[in-house]
């Protein structure tokens, strides 16, 4: 069967270095592999409160950022999750077939609902891996790359396609979650402890950040004891977040990147992190001016809207056969 990469970002919050380096970064070189898929996944964004006109501006700044990312339109499908309808449709439909015991099991539901009152906890957020497993599944996709907090939900995803499967035949491809080696958590600046994750302006870089701002960020990023540059997550988790930064960027190992730095104090080190980091974010930030001035998401996100739709309906007509939903 032929490789098909299924990635969807929400569109919530700034989109941080850690988004750059664990998704955007890697998804021109993703078209050499297969068929893929890249959506804006703006129906998850409503399982928390958001402002409509900021999700919108960030529905169009996700549009741009992907095509900043250099992805070829003509070679890839780039639509927005909710103007496919069969998401949706198939969501009602999924959402019979797991159940609450193991949605209830989601580390990412008990991470947020915990901070949460019970009473402002929306249905959204305790089924929101019924919905990811309809995105998946739509367009037969079997590569999934993720960052390591969205594993268990393709996890899921792949117990859904066996239940399906051994009920009704062969009708769900199985799919596998992929993770990065190197740079598939970035952690904060001011907490390396913590992963980058929107909410931290000291700690995260933004990508629309002013690189001089970019720059001060870095420079006085938390560090530990001592002097050596060096990977241990453990002992010294600034310096080794530093580390997995540069590595990345550089599309080199952490090892390489050790190795390059062992006799470098810890403010020639963070410089040259710095340099990086604004020589990449500064060649993408002007990308996505020019696409957002011009509006060429537009045209882009429409033929989407066309191409995915036509492979979703045919999955979900597939499914409804399958499970006797009869189609007038």
């Amino acid at each position: 069967m032929a490789t098909r990469i299924l990635t969807g970002i929400k569109p919530t919050g700034q989109l941080t270095l850690g988004n750059y380096i664990g998704v955007l970064k890697h998804l021109k070189e993703e078209t050499n592999r297969g068929e893929c898929f890249y959506f804006i996944a703006d129906l998850h964004a409503l399982t928390m409160p958001i402002d409509p006109e900021v999700l919108k501006q960030n529905t169009i700044d996700l549009a741009c950022f992907y095509l900043a990312s250099g992805i070829d339109p003509k070679k890839v499908t780039l639509f927005v999750q909710s103007s496919v309808s069969a998401h949706a449709e198939l969501n009602a439909i999924m959402q019979n077939y797991l159940y609450m015991g193991e949605l209830s099991r989601m580390t990412q539901f008990k991470d947020k609902s915990s901070k949460m009152k019970e009473s402002a906890i929306g249905l959204g957020l305790f089924s929101y891996p019924v919905l990811m497993a309809c995105d998946i599944v739509l367009y037969d996709a079997n590569i999934i790359p993720v960052g390591e907090d969205q594993v268990q939900h393709v996890e899921l995803t792949r117990d859904l396609v066996n239940r399906i499967n051994n009920k009704y035949g062969n009708v769900l491809v199985m799919p596998k979650a992929e993770m990065r080696k190197v740079g598939a958590r970035i952690m904060s600046l001011s907490d390396p402890t913590k992963k980058m994750s929107k909410s931290d302006p000291k700690g995260d870089i933004f990508l629309k950040d002013d690189l001089a701002v970019i720059r001060k960020k870095i420079m006085s990023a938390v560090t530990d004891s001592g002097s050596e540059v060096k990977y241990d997550i453990e002992n010294k988790p600034g310096i080794s977040n530093l580390l997995t930064i540069y590595a990345a960027l550089k599309d080199i190992s952490i090892e390489e990147a050790e190795n390059q730095f062992k006799d470098s104090r810890y403010g020639d080190f963070k410089k040259a992190v710095a340099d990086v980091v604004c020589d990449e974010l500064g060649a993408f930030q002007k990308k996505y001016q020019e696409i957002l001035e011009s509006k060429a998401y537009v045209k882009v996100l429409e033929e989407g809207k066309e191409k995915a739709s036509a492979i979703a309906n045919q999955t979900l007509n597939r499914i409804k056969d399958a499970i006797g939903l009869l189609k007038v």
